[in-house]
This record gives structure tokens, C-alpha cells and sequence, in this order.
């Protein structure tokens, strides 16, 4: 076992007392602080052109990644080992009175001692084993880790036959564009240094997967995430003559009803399972109160994917939108029909057809319309569209979908589905595979070796169960099935850039091995001293040494 717990241990401070909440100046500086660090190795004195800043590409703002590549024994040997961290946190508001000690993590665990604390954060305090803080746990405890294994590697680099290229992004808690920007770098560095990448190694944060959980966990690929969007057109009506109108609400309450926390909707794949679908957004687009019915609705739902491809959910839902909107014309006129009886009114159901449309089938309607002008016309408003700096990406596609409404639709109901989201693809290992092989055979090794050390069990998993970058180095949906996202994408390649051929020419098989603790991104983020920051480097170290010796 490598002792690296005190150098961790003060590093995971340093980071943390430089503030680099996403999009803040401090995410910018949070880079150069990282590159100054490594600039004092003498490695990187001996060898400065394998430490690299570098600036995002399609950017609003600016802000950087870092690389630093160690080349092992064999100056010849091309196999390397990526070691992925990100740098920016989320923010501090959510800490209340201790907002101003969010970044001292001494302090802050000195009057958490003194406070009311939940009796789960004070039973781990009391021990003395965890340090808390804004961004301890995800992610400047594995970052530290990362950059104590990079030094550690360059100062016995004649005990290793292959090469390690440290890797830390920004922007992974928004729209990761620090990764995204950083392949082209890493294509560069490849090409200049003749290297062959055989894992990436990720060090993203592990938590307990239920209460009282006491295992410690490392997983085998990652799971993705969709953002399926409806946009739901009604007709309106005054309130006084409610059912001469169809109130799109009642679509979307269907939707969510059927969507919302449904175990129908797990994507299960070697025995494990993803979380079910949960709703994000759900409004109408009323702009003011006035006794109208809204006319259109606009509601999305967080889906991750294990084996589901785009084309799998575009195909699920589609049809649960049509039994929604069928069931919302049934109650419709089911509750039309006893008004009528109550009221003594007469009563005659208006058709209304059950009209469900992807994003690409409303858009080629459009198109065989209205022609070229149409496109010419969508495109133009696209473009402009991103003048508006402050819409977000999700507000960007339901204004597209508004745009091509007012092409194509008419003054009937109807539903449109779309992703309203940046594709963030799922990543599966495969053991048939002999490089995915490899690279769990290196993982089972390690926690052989390692585990005996440990207090807790440590189990392998299949796939990383939060977004990270880690989506962003393989693809294991085939390049149809990413079409079929592409087309119902309403602002790709406008709004948001993805270079696909970037992943795809990358495509390394990658692994989670992180840092361990709880309440990442709430008040009481803290972790564990001993396992995040003794253990899990050395499980790292021994990942590495293992896939260089087979």
C-alpha cells in the first residue's frame, strides 16, 4: 500500500479553499491554480510539453481544461491510461448561515460541531474520518487523488511499461463542455505523442445506494440520460364555456401519471436496474393570467437508459403519449357528458382526434408543405435564436418546436416529442470485447489485492449511476440509433455542439473509481477521509499497474 493519505488529505483542502463554482471566475482560475501545481514537478520541468492549459471551444465564457501527460519506462510504448477528473462544483446557497465557510473545511466542521446538525452528519463527524465542504466530494477529493497518482507515477515511472495522461475539465456540472472541447485536445496530444488510449480511469464521487448500505462501490461503464419532451397543443376557450375548448394540462397530467416514477419505464441490463423516469418541467405557456385555457403545455422527464437506445425511448413514448392523450379525451367527454346531466345542458362532444408526432415526422410534414422556404425559414430562426444568450438549451428546442408549430399546425390538438436535452450517452463494457476485458480483469485484480486493506466490502458494478464526463469518451449506441436523436433534437449543431466522431474516433472503454461520502451537492457534503483518500488511489495505482502488465 502507497501511503498517500496525507498528501490527499491537504490537497483535497487546497482545491477546496479555491472557490470554481460552474461559471464563476473561479472556475477559470481553478485551472491555472491545477497547471501551476503540476508546472512544479520535475517532470513537468524536464518535460514542459506534456502539461497543457487549454481553453473550451464554442464557449460562452471563458474558462479552461488541464492535461498532463507522464510517459512510463519505454519511451516507445504507446499504451496509455486516462485519469479523469472534473474542477468546478455546484453552488454554495443551500449552506445557509455557513455560506461563508463553504470553503474552509476546518472551520466549517468546527462550527458544525458547535451547531445543530442532522444526527446521521454528526454520528460521521464524531469519528473524526470525514472532512466537509463545498466540492470535498465531487469532486476535488478524487481530483487531489488524481494529482497525487500523477506525481507518484512520474517519480517510479521506470516500475511502469505504459503512459498516463492526467485529465481535469471544467463545466461538468452544466452542459460539459469542458470534456466535450477537451477530445479534440486529447486527439492532438495523441497524434503528437503517438499514443494509443487502452482506459479511462474516472474519479467521480460513490455514495451509499440506500440507507445503512455499508459497501464501498466501483463501476464498470455508466449509465446516460435523456431529456424526452413534450409539447402539447390544446384549444383554448373562455372558462364560461369550458368545454368548448380542450385543456392541454389534462394531456400532460395524463403524461405524468403515467411517466412519473414508473418501474415500466426501468431500463434493466446485466440485472441492474436505472432509476425510473421523474418529471423536471411541467407548465403550461400561458405568458398572463387572464380566463383563457391555456392553449399549449410543455412538460420533460430525466430518463436514463442502461440497453435503450434514443430510438427505444422515442418508441416508448410515443406510444404512452398516445394512450395519455386517449385517456384525456375519454375523461373529457366522460365528465362532459355528467356536466351535461347535472346542468341540464345539452351536450355535443367535439372530435377530437389523438394526433402524437415526433419531433422529425412534424418536421418532414412541414417541409413537404411549405418546401424550401421552410427550411430556409427554420434554419434563419434557429441562428437567430442564439442571439438570445440567456434562453437555456431546453427553452431553446421548445421555441423551435413553437417555430415549426406555426408552420405545420392547425387549430386542432396535438402532441410533439422531442429531446429537449445534450445527448449523454450510455457507456457498456462488454466482457466479450478483449479491450473491455482487459480492463475489468485489471479492475477484479485490483480489488483482490486491495480489498484486505479495506474495512468494507468492496463491490463491482456495472454502471455508474450519475452523469458524468465519463459519457463522453465511448458510445455504445451505433451511429443509426444516434440519428434517430440527432432528427429530434430540435437544436443540434445550432445550440449545442457535440463532435460524435470525436467519441467515436476516443472510444476507450472506461471505469469509476471515486472518492466516497454523502450529500454531494447539499449542505452536508463530506467524505470519508480514510477510504476516498488511502484506498481508492491505490486501487487506481493497482487498475493501472495490473492493465499494464497483461
Amino acid at each position: 500500500m502507497i501511503n498517500f493519505q496525507d498528501e490527499i488529505c491537504a490537497l483535497t483542502k487546497e482545491l477546496v479553499e479555491h472557490p470554481s463554482i460552474v461559471g464563476t471566475i473561479g472556475e477559470r482560475d481553478m485551472a491555472a491554480f491545477i497547471y501551476e501545481k503540476l508546472r512544479q514537478l520535475p517532470y513537468f520541468l524536464d518535460h514542459p510539453h506534456h502539461l497543457r492549459i487549454t481553453p473550451t471551444r464554442h464557449d460562452d465564457r471563458e474558462r479552461y481544461n488541464v492535461l498532463a501527460l507522464v510517459r512510463g519506462r519505454d519511451e516507445n510504448c504507446s499504451e496509455t491510461v486516462i485519469l479523469m477528473g472534473h474542477l468546478d462544483t455546484v453552488g454554495v446557497e443551500d449552506y445557509g448561515k455557513w455560506m461563508g465557510l463553504a470553503f474552509s473545511p476546518d472551520e466549517l466542521l468546527r462550527e458544525w460541531s458547535k451547531g445543530k446538525i442532522p444526527a446521521a452528519v454528526a454520528r460521521d463527524l464524531a469519528g473524526g474520518n470525514y472532512m466537509g465542504g463545498r466540492g470535498v466530494l465531487d469532486m476535488k477529493s478524487g481530483v487531489a487523488g488524481n494529482m497525487a497518482i500523477l506525481r507518484y507515477f512520474a517519480e517510479n515511472r521506470h516500475r511502469f511499461q505504459g503512459n498516463l495522461l492526467f485529465l481535469v475539465t471544467c463545466d461538468e456540472e452544466n452542459n460539459s463542455r469542458g470534456i466535450l472541447s477537451a477530445l479534440a485536445d486529447i486527439h492532438q496530444l495523441a497524434r503528437e505523442e503517438e499514443l494509443r488510449f487502452i482506459a479511462a480511469v474516472n474519479s467521480d464521487y460513490t455514495a451509499p445506494r440506500f440507507d445503512g448500505d455499508p459497501n464501498r462501490y466501483i463501476y464498470l461503464g455508466t449509465v446516460g440520460k435523456l431529456l424526452p419532451a413534450f409539447y402539447i397543443v390544446g384549444k383554448e376557450t373562455h372558462v364560461g364555456q369550458a368545454f368548448e375548448g380542450f385543456d392541454p394540462n389534462l394531456i400532460a397530467a395524463e403524461l405524468t401519471s403515467r411517466i412519473d416514477y414508473n418501474p415500466d419505464l426501468c431500463d434493466e441490463m446485466f440485472g441492474e436496474v436505472t432509476m425510473p423516469p421523474v418529471s423536471l418541467k411541467q407548465t403550461d405557456l400561458k405568458k398572463q393570467y387572464d380566463v383563457q385555457t391555456p392553449q399549449t403545455a410543455f412538460v420533460y422527464y430525466n430518463f436514463f437508459v442502461h440497453s435503450w437506445s434514443p430510438r427505444d425511448v422515442l418508441c416508448r413514448l410515443k406510444g404512452i403519449a398516445r394512450e395519455a392523450f386517449e385517456a384525456a379525451i375519454a375523461k373529457y367527454h366522460q365528465r362532459g357528458r355528467l356536466y351535461s346531466r347535472l346542468s341540464g345542458n345539452s351536450y355535443v362532444p367535439p372530435e377530437i382526434e389523438p394526433r402524437v408526432f415526433t419531433y422529425e415526422e412534424f418536421y418532414h410534414l412541414c417541409r413537404e408543405k411549405h418546401g424550401a422556404e421552410f427550411e430556409q425559414q427554420i434554419l434563419a430562426f434557429s441562428h437567430n435564436m442564439l442571439n438570445k444568450e440567456s434562453v437555456d438549451i431546453r427553452q431553446y428546442a421548445k421555441q423551435m418546436v413553437e417555430e415549426l408549430w406555426r408552420w405545420g399546425g392547425d387549430a386542432e390538438p396535438a402532441v410533439i416529442l422531442f429531446f429537449a436535452s445534450p445527448y449523454i450517452p450510455r457507456v457498456v463494457l462488454n466482457e466479450d470485447d478483449p479491450r473491455d476485458f482487459r480492463l475489468i480483469e485489471a479492475v477484479y485484480r485490483a480489488v483482490e489485492q486491495i480489498e484486505p486493506y479495506c474495512a468494507e466490502k468492496i463491490q463491482v458494478r456495472k454502471f455508474f449511476p450519475y452523469i458524468s464526463d465519463m459519457s463522453f469518451v465511448a458510445l455504445s449506441d451505433d451511429e443509426k440509433e444516434i440519428q434517430a436523436f440527432e432528427m429530434n433534437m430540435p437544436v443540434w449543431g445550432v445550440k449545442h455542439q457535440m463532435d460524435l466522431e470525436a467519441i467515436r474516433q476516443l472510444d476507450v472503454p472506461v471505469i469509476n473509481i471515486g472518492p466516497y461520502g454523502k450529500d454531494a451537492h447539499k449542505q452536508w457534503e463530506r467524505v470519508e477521509i480514510s477510504y476516498s483518500m488511502k484506498i481508492v488511489p491505490n486501487l487506481t495505482v493497482a487498475v493501472i499497474r495490473h492493465l499494464f502488465s497483461s
